[in-house]
């Protein structure tokens, strides 16, 4: 969807980490693919003073540094010709104010529209002030083109403070305006929930209390909080990880068909969803939820010596609808695994009647649907297949797709490329609404 006139991307936190690691990578990438509208141009804002040339060597330097992706010189050079820099605080009225005017300068002269869109790459704890000052600063006006605002999880520390946010960002934006980021929800494997449940007819009838016996959720990760300690040490694995990616998971498996793919109609049905999860009081969280915390957490530079905060939760909700009744869904996460893995496994129901006798009298092991997000992208499914020459002797088998084999010589994107790419169209299909929010807040802190 080809947006009238100019637009310009304005990066407030233009020199942090996710602006050099994510943004600038993905809007390379769209560049390079010639995905990127040919009037687009690209403001980077921090405090920290620097020419466009000085920044523009700086955005080169780090993402080599990175080594993610490799820039071809003279690619580059054409794309960084539409980056700019300018030196502000967004938390400061005057700057931005100073910054509106640099704007302004730089949009004037085409006769058209001149459309913008923030994001907002800063600390969680800046975005009030920020968009406080946006709207003080006549920034948020629509008069000369449309505005539209990105904010980076997370959005709240609780539910109070989520309903908080939102109402200092309602204050400044509508509602059609604002884009909360959750970049699990730019993942090609996620999007392929939605086309693996609704474009085959196989799965759907089956999706449901009926044949599905329970639905675990996991999000693993390796690493350790690392440089993350101040920070996780408040949040904990719930709020970092169960309030925004585990949940918008369970969304996915556990939603109604919409009647299109247009971004209300999606988020009702995932709304209504949220609205239907049980919520867990305090008094059960023993008889519904695991938590642990690795060794050496409390050693981690940032962390309380006595931190009791958890790094691994195992969660049991319930879903307490027509579809859902009395299917368990276990979400789990966790910091320093094993290994590195986001997967969701329906487990199926046995058959109501073994016609097969197994060793030792045992039951028949249950069909298992495993869709792997990451590493593995791709989706298995295990049923039982007789072995050959040994009578009734069954054994489990697998039938695959692997995004890799499927679609050899396709490079899967990073998330931020649908993401920002869909920002700058106007489509919030995979953004999440003020709503949704909150009511996944109230699932994580009742």
């Amino acid at each position: 969807m080809a947006s009238a006139g100019t637009t310009t991307l304005v990066i407030f936190g233009a020199s942090g980490d996710l602006t050099h690691r994510k943004l600038i990578p993905s809007l390379y990438n769209l560049y390079r693919k010639g995905r990127l509208d040919p009037e687009l141009r690209i403001v980077g804002v921090s405090r920290r003073p620097m020419t466009d040339q000085e920044f523009r060597e700086s955005l080169a330097r780090q993402i080599g540094e990175i080594g993610e992706i490799s820039l071809e010189p003279e690619t580059w050079r054409e794309f960084s010709s539409r980056v700019h820099y300018l030196a502000g605080d967004v938390g400061s009225l005057q700057d931005l104010e100073s910054l509106q005017k640099s704007l302004s300068g730089l949009e004037e002269g085409s006769g058209l529209p001149a459309n913008r869109l923030y994001y907002l790459a800063l600390a969680p704890q800046l975005y009030e002030g920020a968009i406080v000052n946006l709207k003080q600063a006549r920034m948020t006006d629509e008069a000369a083109g449309w505005r539209r605002v990105v904010v980076e999880k997370p959005f709240g520390t609780d539910l109070d403070s989520a309903k908080k946010l939102n109402q200092v960002v309602h204050a400044a934006f509508n509602e059609s305006q604002v884009y909360r980021i959750d970049h699990y929800l730019g993942k090609e494997t996620v999007q392929n929930l939605l086309v693996f449940r609704f474009a085959n007819t196989i799965f759907e009838p089956i999706w449901s209390r009926n044949y599905i016996d329970h639905v675990q959720i996991t999000v693993a990760e390796n690493v350790s909080v690392e440089e993350r300690g101040g920070y996780y040490d408040q949040a904990g694995v719930l709020r970092d990880m169960f309030q925004n990616h585990l949940i918008q998971l369970l969304t996915l498996v556990a939603m109604e068909p919409p009647a299109t793919m247009d971004a209300d109609t999606l988020r009702n049905e995932k709304v209504k969803v949220l609205n239907a999860v049980r919520r867990i009081q305090p008094s059960e969280a023993l008889q519904h939820a695991v938590y642990a915390q690795y060794k050496g957490y409390c050693e981690e530079p940032g962390v309380a010596q006595d931190s009791k905060t958890p790094t691994y939760v195992a969660l049991k909700l319930e879903v307490e609808n027509w579809r859902w009744q009395g299917v368990p869904f276990y979400l789990r996460s966790g910091k320093a695994m094993e290994d590195k893995l986001t997967e969701i496994i329906i487990q199926f129901r046995r058959p109501p009647h073994q016609m097969f006798e197994q060793p030792m009298g045992g039951e028949l092991p249950a069909n298992i649907l495993a869709i792997g997000i990451q590493p593995d992208e791709g989706v298995h499914l295990q049923f039982q297949a007789k072995v050959p020459d040994a009578g009734f002797e069954l054994r489990p088998v697998d039938l695959e797709f692997h995004y890799e084999s499927a679609f050899a010589g396709q490079v899967i994107p990073d998330a931020y490329e649908r993401l920002l790419l869909d920002a700058l169209n106007g489509d919030a299909s995979l953004f999440i609404r003020s709503d949704e929010i909150e009511q996944a807040w109230s699932i994580i802190d009742p």
